[in-house]
C-alpha cells in the first residue's frame, strides 16, 4: 500500500466515484477513518491530510490513544460496548454507533447526563441474524426507537450493521438495502429521525453509497493492516 496520504485520497476518490454513479452528492456521505491498533502518529498523518473523524472498536486502546492525537478531531466507537464501559465511553466519544441493547441505550443516557452532554448514537442491526455478530434483532428495533423518544441525553441518529464476512461487495448488498429499507419503515412508524446509515467499509463501500449510506466506516483502506491482531480480541 502507499502512503496515509495516497491510501486517503484513494478511498476519497472511492468515495466521489460512487456518490456520482449513484445519483448522490459526495458531501452526503462521511468517512470514518478506523484507526484500531494505529498509533497516534498514523492518525495524525490522517488528520494532516484533512480527515477529521475517527473511530476505534474498543475503549481501552480509544483513552490511551485520544490524549495524544490532534485536539480537533470527531471521536466514533464502533466496536462492541460493555454497560461497564459506557460511563467511560460517554465522556470519550462523540458518537456511539454500537448501541445494541435498551438497557445499553439507558445506561449510555444516564452517563451522558453526568457528563453534562448530549451524546449521539446508532443503533446496530444485526440485519443477517447471525450469532457471532452484536445488534439488536430487527424486531426490537420499534421498542427501542420509543424507549429513547424518552430520553434527554442520548439522541438517535441512526443505523448501524456489519453484514457477513465476504470478499464479493455484491454479497453485502442485500444487507445494506434490508437496513435501509426497515430504516424508512421504522422511521415512518415511530417518527424517529434515522438520518444515519453507518455501514460499508474498505472492501464494500460503492455498495454501500448505492444503497444509501451516510457513514462509510475505513480502516485498512487508510492505515494498512492491523498492527495487533490480537486487539481484536477484546471487546470494547
Amino acid at each position: 500500500m502507499g502512503s496515509i496520504a495516497e491510501n486517503l485520497a484513494a478511498i476519497q476518490a472511492r468515495i466521489v466515484s460512487a456518490c456520482t454513479q449513484a445519483g448522490r452528492a459526495p458531501e452526503s456521505v462521511r468517512l470514518l477513518a478506523v484507526s484500531k491498533t494505529h498509533g497516534p502518529e498514523a492518525v495524525r498523518a490522517a488528520a494532516d491530510c484533512g480527515q477529521l473523524l475517527f473511530a476505534e472498536n474498543r475503549v481501552q486502546e480509544a483513552a490511551a490513544k485520544i490524549p495524544e492525537c490532534p485536539g480537533a478531531l470527531q471521536w466514533h466507537l464502533v466496536g462492541h460496548l460493555q454497560s461497564n464501559k459506557a460511563a467511560l465511553a460517554a465522556r470519550l466519544f462523540d458518537w456511539v454507533h454500537s448501541v445494541d441493547s435498551a438497557r445499553l441505550l439507558e445506561t449510555l443516557d444516564r452517563h451522558a447526563a453526568e457528563a453534562g452532554r448530549t451524546l449521539p448514537v446508532l443503533l446496530q442491526v444485526n440485519v443477517s441474524g447471525e450469532r457471532s455478530k452484536s445488534g439488536l434483532a430487527p424486531d426490537a428495533v420499534p421498542a427501542v426507537l420509543r424507549i429513547a423518544d424518552g430520553l434527554r441525553n442520548v439522541e438517535v441518529r441512526g443505523l448501524m450493521t456489519i453484514p457477513p464476512l465476504a470478499e464479493d461487495p455484491e454479497r453485502s448488498r442485500p444487507f445494506f438495502r434490508q437496513l435501509r429499507e426497515w430504516r424508512d419503515e421504522w422511521a415512518a412508524g415511530t417518527g424517529a429521525d434515522l438520518a444515519e446509515l453507518s455501514m460499508g467499509m474498505t472492501h464494500d463501500l460503492e455498495v454501500a453509497i448505492e444503497e444509501g449510506a451516510t457513514i462509510v466506516r475505513v480502516g485498512t483502506g487508510i492505515f494498512g493492516a492491523r498492527i495487533r491482531a490480537a486487539a481484536e480480541a477484546g471487546e470494547a
